[in-house]
């Protein structure tokens, strides 16, 4: 059951990746402020991120038929999380009128980035 819900949490982390990515650049092509609604978009994500990194864990730390060669895996994850942290973090120690939407866009096509190769890597792992 562990393994279906770690592996079915990608399509919400992809959902909502998307979501801010399209709620980012659209607010940049209209000149729209940062706001509220990219606040709970970039939360959202992040806490799928968060969600699904646990599970990997979890999964991990209760002896989960782990091969040594999923490490690659292991690590893209961890990146893509720290990743879909960093901009939250910056844009809140900033005051409202210097928060911008384009780092939300940029940094969250990074984080999905590394979670589609994160994924390819267990292909990959599983083929050989």
């Amino acid at each position: 059951m562990l393994l279906h819900l770690h592996s079915g949490l990608r399509y919400l982390v992809l959902l909502a990746g998307l979501a801010v990515i399209a709620y980012a650049l659209r607010g940049v092509a209209t000149g729209k402020p940062h706001d509220a609604t990219m606040k709970k978009l970039a939360i959202t994500f992040r806490s799928l991120m968060d969600v699904t990194l646990f599970s990997g864990i979890v999964m991990v730390m209760t002896g989960f038929d782990f091969r040594s060669d999923l490490g690659v895996h292991v690590v893209l994850m961890v990146l893509a999380t720290v990743v879909s942290h960093i901009v939250p973090a910056v844009m809140r120690a900033r005051k409202q009128e210097q928060r911008s939407l384009m780092p939300y866009a940029v940094a969250t096509a990074v984080a999905l980035a590394l979670v589609f190769l994160g994924t390819l890597a267990v292909r990959t792992a599983a083929q050989a």
